[in-house]
């Protein structure tokens, strides 16, 4: 039987984490019934979008301790995920851990609950995954890297072997960090820098190199 799943977050990435789901639920794993989203203020546009999705706004994240469900978080910016994590976390209920088919998931990997994997991402062996690390389209992620929870990795990016991504740090978009690069809780690495040498704690870094 299906379990029930609600996606926190009505937004164009939460909706991303529908199409992950119903491609799950085209025969490619097991299966998830979305009963909807829950979100504390939804837009026009974004109600809008759920209705072409065919799917339903069910109420404010508060909800989640009404239902008997899994919960997934389906927001991008990872400081805002924590966030939500904090006040959901207490309500008691599962996170769903939910990967694409066509991601590609290699041996002796760690994964916490709530991660995501979208289509494309891959991570290859012996890479910890925290609670709600979100990997997006073609990500890539080498061997015995370590991502702490929260942790945003953005389209295209690629962290290498041996890394250490703090918690809730941003990878944009085509950006790479180099072997064995660290890169603190809560940095952002903008779109297509290139990290030669460590990333402090809360600092935004752009370009090549990257500073």
């Amino acid at each position: 039987m299906p379990e029930p799943v609600v996606i926190v977050g009505c937004g164009g990435h939460g909706r991303e984490i529908f199409g992950i789901v119903a491609a799950v639920n085209d025969g490619h794993g097991d299966p998830w019934k979305v009963l909807g989203f829950l979100d504390d203020a939804p837009s026009e546009a974004n109600l809008h979008a759920l209705a072409r999705l065919g799917a339903a706004w069910l109420g404010p994240n508060a909800l989640l301790a009404e239902l008997d469900a899994h919960f997934v978080i389906g927001i991008g910016d990872p400081r805002i995920r924590a966030a939500v994590a904090a006040r959901l976390d207490p309500l008691g209920r599962p996170a769903a851990t939910v990967v694409h088919p066509a991601a590609t998931v290699g041996l002796g990997n760690q994964v916490a609950d709530g991660v995501v994997m979208f289509a494309g991402a891959r991570i290859t062996t012996n890479v910890t995954l925290g609670r709600h690390v979100h990997l997006n389209q073609n990500a890539t992620v080498g061997h015995d890297a370590v991502l702490a929870d929260f942790v945003q990795v953005n389209p295209s990016a690629a962290v290498s072997g041996n890394c250490v991504l703090g918690r809730a740090a941003l990878i944009g978009t085509t950006a790479s960090v180099l072997q064995g690069r660290s890169v603190g809780a809560g940095a952002t690495v903008g779109a297509g820098a290139c990290v030669v040498r460590d990333v402090e704690a809360g600092l935004v870094v752009k370009g090549v190199p990257a500073r």
